[in-house]
């Protein structure tokens, strides 16, 4: 990278997004912080990506496309659909899935991106989401890069590109590598029901309480079961 070379990064606010934006720091990058409001249930994670651009010094700002997300039905993360329990790997978990959301919030961010002059946009998509999420697969990353090569052609950076950092790596990796990172977890949001604290059993739960014990680091979150 180039000093000063800027980074638009996609932060939910749970641990893998909050990972990649401390690693992004840590590499030097001028970062600005984007989340997207697509109506989902679990909007409390918008404050904690605030939190993390706040820790970070970075710039933040949520696109707002809750209205998008209402046509994007069927989905139990925007619809009066109970959330399932266990892991991704299980076939239940497809009624999580959200209607080409990737795409969307992708589109805005090299938006953003070419305004800005930032070189990178970079997303948290990480192996574990491959297996129910389409749009969280490698071919997925490299066919939508080549694609907003040619949809930004002649426009901000010349070497602006996606950046996918996690896409090879489980979700235990990436706690190590935030531990080292002095990622503060107790400050991150994965639950997908999106109470008070987090459930203990929906997918994003499930699969957080795996990553520590996994990585052998301790959990910092409080669970309701």
């Amino acid at each position: 990278m180039r000093k000063g070379d800027r980074a638009i990064a996609i932060v939910s606010g749970g641990m893998d997004s909050v990972t990649l934006a401390y690693l992004l720091d840590s590499e030097g990058y001028e970062l600005h912080l984007l989340s997207v409001d697509y109506g989902q249930r679990h909007q409390k994670e918008l404050s904690y990506a605030k939190r993390c651009a706040e820790w970070l010094g970075a710039a933040f700002d949520i696109a707002d496309i809750s209205m998008v997300g209402h046509l994007l039905s069927g989905s139990a993360l925007t619809d009066d659909i109970e959330v399932p329990h266990g892991h991704y790997a299980a076939e239940n978990m497809a009624v999580t899935v959200v209607p080409n959301r990737n795409a969307i919030m992708l589109s805005i961010a090299y938006g953003v991106a070419v305004a800005r002059g930032a070189r990178l946009v970079a997303a948290a998509v990480h192996a574990g989401d491959h297996y129910v999420y389409p749009d969280c697969r490698p071919q997925f990353v490299e066919a939508f890069d080549a694609m907003q090569r040619q949809a930004v052609k002649g426009f901000g950076d010349p070497d602006l590109r996606l950046h996918a950092p996690f896409i090879h790596k489980s979700k235990a990796e990436i706690v190590e590598i935030g531990t080292s990172l002095g990622v503060p977890y107790e400050d991150t949001w994965s639950c997908y029901e999106g109470g008070e604290i987090h459930c203990g059993l929906c997918g994003t739960c499930t699969e957080r309480k795996e990553a520590f014990q996994l990585a052998g680091v301790p959990d910092p979150t409080k669970y309701r079961e």
